[in-house]
């Protein structure tokens, strides 16, 4: 089934860890064997043969350069002039994509429609470029709101404006407290150029004053439920409420950590936890319940996302195993219909919606 997934860190795992992605997975892995400096060494799940094997064809791949201040000891950069220079060299990954006809850029609702029929019309996906959406994850290498306009330029279509601790902009993960001025600004810019607000990661006070003072379209593109995992990383039922009457549609995400309780990160196994895709399906269903249906939530996987297969469910070797989620859901008496709209469906049509 053609797929669409709306989380993936691919130029920061082609740049920071300097993978190949061109290259099958198990080439990739086999390359890491010995190296110690990412958890995930020969442990990756994604590359784009693999996303062609799983008929991943659309993609939501992000931008990532945080700043961090003398106080905070996150990884980071110490300005915000170099991290927007680090999201610059990530666009020059995927212009180069591009020209090796690897990737395509999908900015609009003629390149969206297009796309998708290329990956529908016919089931070779051997040889197809995989299409992408630009995020960027913070909003702390935008060095002031008039960067917003040159972002938008050159394909950014949706933007989360925290991503780990402090922001520049906004806090999230682990970080407590509204937004700033800059942040209220940042917010009124995007709407103007009608990029995304992706919610994910925004503290709770954020969150709600984002909701607030937005008025264009948000979705949560990597993010799971609260009620499940009791961390601030995940949403609440309010929360998804909250988004479901927006129209938002919520990312499934594969982070092992935030599908089961009591994860400890380098010590858990995915196996010993009994962290496999049922467990996904499970933060779908809680979704569904609140919202009354299945047009809330789609495929948000992050599994690039600074981990790989030691940190995931252990029924997935590579991202191309998302083919195994369809029947999972049908099992559990999701129509087909249904099925259709969580792997791509509910994307589409939010994509649709926002860029008619």
């Amino acid at each position: 089934m053609f797929t669409i997934d709306a989380h993936l860190d691919l130029s920061m795992n082609a740049l920071e860890w300097n993978r190949d992605l061109t290259q099958p997975v198990a080439a990739i892995n086999a390359r890491e064997v010995g190296l110690t400096d990412k958890p995930d060494r020969a442990k990756a799940v994604v590359a784009l043969p693999e996303l062609r094997k799983g008929k991943i064809g659309l993609v939501v791949a992000t931008q990532l350069g945080r700043y961090v201040a003398p106080n905070n000891h996150l990884p980071g950069w110490h300005s915000p002039q170099q991290a927007w220079a680090q999201t610059q060299g990530q666009l020059a990954w995927y212009k180069a994509m591009e020209d090796a006809g690897e990737m395509v850029q999908i900015n609009d609702l003629a390149s969206l429609e297009s796309h998708v029929s290329l990956w529908q019309n016919d089931n070779d996906s051997t040889n197809k470029p995989i299409g992408y959406i630009l995020s960027l994850e913070g909003a702390d290498s935008i060095v002031d709101v008039s960067y917003l306009q040159t972002a938008y330029n050159y394909g950014l279509r949706a933007l989360g404006p925290a991503h780990y601790g402090p922001g520049r902009y906004a806090n999230g993960t682990d970080a407590t407290g509204v937004m700033g001025d800059n942040g209220l600004q940042l917010l009124k810019e995007m709407e103007r150029l009608n990029i995304i607000l992706d919610a994910t990661h925004l503290c709770d006070d954020a969150f709600w004053q984002a909701l607030d003072n937005f008025g264009g379209y948000v979705w949560a593109s990597h993010n799971n439920c609260r009620a499940l995992v009791n961390h601030n990383r995940q949403y609440s039922d309010e929360m998804i409420r909250a988004l479901i009457n927006r129209g938002a549609v919520i990312g499934a995400a594969l982070d092992a950590w935030m599908m089961v309780p009591g994860w400890v990160r380098g010590q858990s196994d995915p196996k010993q936890m009994n962290c496999n895709l049922e467990v996904m399906a499970d933060h779908i269903d809680h979704i569904c319940q609140i919202a009354g249906n299945a047009l809330h939530v789609g495929m948000g996987t992050d599994l690039d996302g600074a981990f790989g297969r030691e940190q995931c469910p252990y029924d997935l070797e590579t991202i191309a195993d998302l083919q195994k989620v369809p029947g999972i859901l049908l099992k559990r008496g999701y129509s087909q219909t249904d099925i259709e709209n969580m792997m791509y469906g509910n994307w589409l049509r939010f994509l649709r919606n926002a860029w008619k």
